[in-house]
């Protein structure tokens, strides 16, 4: 490039033009900055200097915005908070995408398949399956991941080391999912807690759902009687209310089931098994509902009122029997 032709493009831009600042292109995509602002700014995003530094980690950023809001994570300021739940965050992003939560919405949608993700960066992710690219290599078997996290994980296979420890009986695990795992099945621990109560769950899913009840959403609609639900899997049992279907069958006996929990309560009576005990009396059952049931014959409580007369019943089923004799049935 010739030091005419850039003196030449120099005395076009500063002749009439009244800019503050502007970006003359050259051959070769050679950007010249009347600003030095902009020329300063423009050099970071070829040489990616990181000239603000947190001074209470190793970390740096490219521009100051972003170590203020990185520094939050130091002062546990937390100034956004959810209008829904009340969970806060350090950053307005963070709760943008924990807003998605509630609402369901996931707006990246993959341009091959149906799926659709609520963060970009799992889009980003789940594309790399589509192409096949495992650009993450084991330099010992040559075994190669999708995700560089993964590849760490298996490079433990080869070093024996055990980072993740169980803080209640020491023992050790190569994966943090092992040692999640362990403490909610081993160790009984409830790492997810409700922020609105005492309530607390060895999976986050739990909570979440959990939160629901809280809040009062009910984003489940049913197309046919308008009834609305908190969770999907309720509405799809409600559903079979209307379709009278019954997919859960016993393999011992012919009865089906509508929902899957019922076929479970069901199976234990072929099992003898009846972990439902009363406090009061030596009694078990192999239902929780049974035993609800028998303990009204100690509390004398009769929850189902006769509409036609002061009748009283325990058991609905007993109720309905005696409103046939209303019915004259």
């Amino acid at each position: 490039m010739s030091e005419i032709k850039v003196k030449e493009e120099i005395e076009v831009i500063e002749e009439p033009l009244k800019v503050e600042a502007v970006e003359i292109k050259l051959k070769e995509d050679i950007k010249l900055y009347v600003e030095p602002i902009d020329f300063k700014s423009h050099q970071i995003t070829h040489t990616v200097v990181k000239p603000y530094q947190c001074s209470q980690c190793d970390k740096a950023f490219s521009k100051n915005v972003n170590l203020i809001s990185h520094q939050k994570n130091h002062t546990g300021e937390k100034p956004y908070q959810c209008s829904q739940c009340g969970k806060a965050f350090s950053q307005m992003g963070y709760l943008n995408r924990h807003h998605r939560t509630h609402t369901g919405k996931k707006p990246y949608k993959c341009s091959q398949c149906d799926k659709a993700f609520s963060h970009k960066h799992n889009l980003v992710q789940h594309q790399k399956r589509h192409a096949g690219e495992k650009p993450y290599q084991c330099s010992q078997c040559g075994k190669a991941y999708l995700h560089k996290y993964a590849l760490i994980e298996h490079q433990r296979t080869h070093t024996g080391e055990k980072p993740y420890q169980c803080s209640k009986c020491n023992k050790a695990f190569s994966h943090k999912h092992a040692l999640v795992q362990h403490k909610k099945t081993q160790c009984g621990e409830k790492l997810y807690q409700c922020n609105q109560c005492d309530k607390a769950f060895s999976h986050k899913h739990n909570r979440v759902q959990h939160q629901k009840k809280h809040t009062g959403e009910k984003p489940y609609q049913c197309s046919q009687c308008e009834k609305a639900f908190a969770f999907k899997f309720v509405l799809i049992g409600h559903q079979r209310t209307h379709t009278g279907e019954k997919p859960y069958k016993c393999s011992q006996c012919d009865k089906a089931f509508s929902h899957k929990h019922n076929l479970v309560q069901h199976q234990k009576t072929y099992a003898g098994e009846k972990p439902y005990q009363c406090s009061q009396c030596d009694k078990a059952f192999s239902m929780n509902n049974h035993l609800k049931l028998h303990k009204r014959t100690h509390t004398g409580v009769k929850p189902y009122q006769c509409s036609n007369c002061n009748e009283a019943f325990s058991v609905k089923g007993n109720l309905i029997k005696h409103q046939k004799i209303h019915n004259g049935e």
